[in-house]
């Protein structure tokens, strides 16, 4: 949508001393990971929502997941032969406005479907970057308020190759921004994944501009001790940073996070990783990279730091949260300086996330880590791989078994080549046990998260 520039409202409200977090525009889904034949379920700042797709307006429609007669939740419904939402208690159905299209317990003659307490409440949407995009407060202001966009993307997405992945997190989406905008760690924390401890050194931050909108900042000598060139680092409140590096080795690189709140102490990260290679070679590895594959590393990636940031989080609001952040952290350094312009923007703006709530209880770590629910069921990529790898795997056993029968059979009635047959049984069967077993280990990166970190298998 076209809109005159000199109408456009700031992100977060008018308020100059607050911030709104439901004057925000977030992200729900990778749009390739929504289902058109079914409703797709979330939550957004605690309020659970229904996503599904219009076949007839070709669009993607973002609703309350409550119907308005009896509250039950129409994520659990369908979509009818019609095209329209239906409600899965008593079959009432919606279209794309919200609006309520029928009430099949009603007599002929009665307009119940007219009435504005049919109707349920529609969010507004839009697809930037690959995202589905809702806009959480007055529905009024949505299309003033701009996306949350990564510009370096928005001039020319398509000379970029892009990968992305996708988890919901088990701490804050206060916490996750606070993390990932803390370059510093990564020798320490993914040694052994994406870091090298060997490659640390004195990280000086500069803050180039900060103001209600975000802040903008510079790691002048940058990362792997200056082998990589100058930092650039963007955070637009309250859900979106990047980190923008561009070297003569690799090109030009992004590290890019969106973290939409769920609920106290969970959000959802969306990771994209841009690139613009000097050289087509490792372009060409990316592409023909399954999307799955990449997942399950970047899953392994985000749990080396994820049951420690579930504790931080805990433990600086026992402290007196983010309003004491200055005397629960001790901050020495110029590494964190990121870490407390984003607290300071907290502070400034009553940026809190869900104050004066109380954080669930922590669960085993088994928990924490588990993949499926946190990311597989909700990736279309995922599913179909977990299914195919399911499916492969009876394939062997049932190819197994059949050699295990008829073997016996064949070496009794040909008699020339009893041990050519066996062999070549034995062989075929071997090679199913062993790709059994692999395809086992890789089943399980789909259900189960990596319980010690590759930082501490090293001496």
């Amino acid at each position: 949508m076209n809109i005159n520039n000199e109408k456009l409202l700031p992100i977060g409200g008018i308020d100059e001393n607050k911030f709104d977090y439901k004057e925000v525009w977030y992200p729900l889904f990778f749009v390739e990971d929504l289902d058109k034949n079914r409703p797709n379920s979330f939550t957004l700042l605690e309020e659970k929502l229904v996503i599904w797709w219009d076949k007839f307006q070709e669009k993607w429609c973002v609703f309350a997941d409550k119907c308005p007669h009896r509250l039950a939740p129409l994520s659990e419904g369908r979509i009818n032969e019609d095209g329209v939402l239906e409600c899965p208690y008593h079959g009432w159905t919606f279209s794309s406005d919200g609006n309520c299209q029928l009430i099949p317990q009603q007599v002929i003659g009665n307009n119940g479907e007219k009435s504005p307490r049919s109707c349920v409440k529609s969010y507004a949407c839009q697809v930037k970057h690959g995202l589905l995009f809702a806009y959480a407060g007055n529905p009024d202001n949505a299309f003033l308020t701009p996306l949350p966009v990564i510009e370096p993307l928005a001039k020319n997405e398509d000379n970029w190759v892009i990968l992305n992945t996708f988890r919901d997190i088990p701490y804050d989406a206060l916490t996750l921004l606070e993390n990932v905008l803390d370059s510093s760690h990564i020798p320490y924390t993914h040694h052994g994944s994406v870091g090298n401890r060997s490659n640390v050194s004195p990280v000086e931050l500069e803050v180039i501009s900060a103001d209600k909108q975000g802040f903008k900042g510079v790691w002048e000598e940058g990362p792997r001790k200056g082998k990589l060139g100058t930092q650039y680092t963007t955070f637009i409140a309250p859900n979106l940073m990047w980190h923008d590096l561009t070297s003569k080795q690799f090109g030009r690189t992004m590290t890019v996070v969106y973290a939409t709140p769920i609920s106290k102490g969970k959000c959802r990260l969306f990771a994209l990783f841009p690139f613009q290679f000097s050289s087509k070679i490792p372009q060409f590895f990316i592409k023909i990279t399954p999307r799955w594959y990449s997942h399950i590393n970047q899953n392994a990636i985000l749990e080396d730091d994820q049951i420690f940031l579930h504790y931080q989080e805990r433990f600086l609001a026992e402290l007196g949260g983010s309003e004491k952040f200055a005397q629960a952290y001790y901050l020495p350094t110029k590494a964190d300086l990121f870490v407390s312009e984003l607290r300071k923007w907290v502070n400034k703006y009553s940026g809190e996330l869900f104050p004066n709530q109380s954080f669930p209880d922590t669960p085993n770590h088994d928990v924490l880590l588990e993949r499926y629910y946190s990311h597989t069921e909700k990736c279309a990529s995922c599913r179909q791989a977990l299914k195919t790898i399911k499916n492969i795997r009876w394939i062997l056993i049932i190819i197994t078994a059949i050699l295990w029968s008829i073997t016996p059979i064949i070496t009794l009635y040909t008699n020339s080549l009893p041990s050519f047959v066996s062999i070549v049984s034995s062989s075929v069967s071997i090679i199913n046990l062993l790709l059994y077993l692999y395809l086992g280990k890789l089943e399980k990166k789909f259900y189960e998260g990596q319980s010690i970190a590759p930082r501490n298998k090293y001496n």
